[in-house]
This record gives C-alpha cells, structure tokens and sequence, in this order.
C-alpha cells in the first residue's frame, strides 16, 4: 500500500471549524508503544547490552533514527542504524503478529469519524510497512490518507508530516485536529499550526494554549473535537 493523496477540495466536515482529524498510530490508536520498547530491550540484549528503563520516555514517540541512534550512542553497541533498524522492525512486526490491542475508545471514535463523513488522516513515524501491517487490524477504510515516517523528508518531531496530511486532504492545518499520545508527536502537530488533543501513553503531557489533554480516547467524540475548534 502507498500513500493516498485525495485531490483538494476533498469533502470537509459540513457546519464546522472542524475540516479534519489526523491521527497518530502508536499508543494512540493501538497500544504498542510498549512493543517497541520490548523489542529495543530484545535487540540490544542479543548484543549485549541492558537499557536503562529511564531511555524509555526519551526514545518513545520517536522517529526509528533518532530513536535508534539514541540507544546506539547510549550503549556503545557495535551495529549500524540500518542494521539496528530492519531488527527493531522485525521485533515489533512479530509482536504485533500475535496480538495488536486497540487503544480504549478507538474503534468507537473511527466508527463515529466515518458515519459523519469527517475527513482522516494516520499520520505516523513509524516506517511504511509498519503502518501497512497495523492496518490489516485497523481497518486501512477508516483513512482517506496515511503518512509514514518514512516518506517525508523530516519526520515528527517536524510539523513535515501534519503538514502534507493537511495538504494531502485539502484542508487547513489551523482546521484539523490532532490527537497524539508523545510530546514528540504534539510538537509535531503544534509546529503544524494544528489543535492537539494529547492523550499521553508513556511520559505525561502538560497542558497548553492550544493544546488538551485527556486521560484517554474514551473522552474524545466527534462533538469534542468540534468544540475544541470553535473554543
């Protein structure tokens, strides 16, 4: 699967500020953030080496390169990013072979986006075959487009990848609203110019102008979402 890039004038959510909701993946939709943790753990201990379990807040939400690079400086191991990478991608590919738990409230808020017609985007930092294989459990028919982090240029915590699934749908970032579980992805959508709803997975998310922050999905409806763009 490629990414789908709807021409402009894509449909937008009738009578409201709301023109789109772009969401994250990982431990936002699907709770996985711990996989990818169990899978660095794995890696690095075949080489030899422990992570600390303070590393966790600092590599979660992030790009694999800044996040394997990260744990390569930090151990000293002996492997290349390109070698650390296809590991940590086949980790959590076996991972999420087994089991892949959707996020509290996901499936309903989905369903919720799609009987209103709200335009979707997935946007992630996670590789595209990644994202591919998440889908077949999601359901690729709830996004009118998906991002990858591997197919920008800049990917979280750069505005890049909000960015192009603004343009991507049509829309206005200023008009779509973001819902991200790391202070990586946050900075991301804010840098975007877009509203954030934060549901924090891993490390805590303060709140800010322009940004709300809500234990989990099960808070978050479509009426929401509308009154956080008219606030």
């Amino acid at each position: 699967m490629t990414s789908t890039v709807p021409a402009l004038g894509t449909r937008t959510a009738e009578g409201s500020a709301l023109q789109a909701v772009l969401l994250d993946m990982d431990g936002t939709l699907v709770d996985t953030e711990g996989f990818w943790w169990d899978a660095e753990v794995e890696v690095f201990g075949a080489l030899g080496h422990t992570l600390d379990e303070s590393w966790r807040d600092i590599v979660v939400g992030g790009p694999m390169s800044r996040s394997a690079g990260f744990l390569i400086d930090a151990t000293g191991a002996d492997i290349t990013l390109d070698e650390l990478t296809v590991l940590l991608n086949q980790g959590f590919e076996d991972r999420i072979s087994r089991t892949l738990p959707l996020m509290p409230g996901a499936a309903r808020l989905l369903a919720e986006l799609a009987t209103h017609e709200v335009p979707t985007a997935l946007v992630s930092a996670s590789h595209r075959r990644i994202i591919d294989r998440v889908l077949e459990s999601v359901g690729a028919h709830h996004f009118a487009l998906t991002v990858a982090g591997d197919e920008v240029p800049r990917t979280k915590p750069h505005p890049d990848p909000y960015l192009l699934a603004a343009s991507g749908l049509g829309v206005d970032p200023a008009r779509c609203a973001v819902i991200e579980d790391t202070a990586t992805g946050v900075a991301a959508a804010e840098a975007a110019g877009c509203r954030v709803v934060a549901v924090p997975s891993v490390a805590p998310i303060a709140p800010a102008p322009g940004r709300t922050v809500v234990p989990s999905l099960e808070h978050v409806d479509l009426p929401f979402l509308h009154g956080l763009m008219e606030a």
